[in-house]
């Protein structure tokens, strides 16, 4: 099992988009992240994202790029003060999995 952990990019700020949408930086930011992961062979069987807007904009983003075969879906345990166990003892060892998650302080 492959896990790879990866913060969206650049999101617009607050007092101009409260749904904090990633900034046209942080599309360019996740379309790079998208390619390279492309060019260096990285296949996923799905893409886990939070409830964020950004966080589903760039899980778009990314699977135009990678296509998992179990598509791309929501989930909670994925901000950074909540329990992973949840979200954890979901995962397959035999799954390769993409979760977008927010920054970790």
């Amino acid at each position: 099992m492959s896990l790879y952990l990866v913060q969206y990019g650049k999101s617009l700020p607050k007092e101009i988009d409260p749904d904090r949408s990633l900034s046209e930086e942080g599309k360019t930011t996740v379309h790079l992240i998208a390619i390279t992961a492309t060019e260096h062979h990285i296949r996923v069987s799905q893409i886990i994202h939070s409830g964020k807007t950004r966080a589903r904009q760039a899980a778009e983003i990314i699977s135009m790029y990678i296509k998992p075969e179990s598509g791309v879906r929501e989930s909670t345990g994925l901000n950074p003060n909540d329990d992973v166990y949840p979200i954890a003892s979901t995962i397959k060892r035999t799954e390769n999995i993409w979760m977008l998650m927010p920054k970790v302080t």
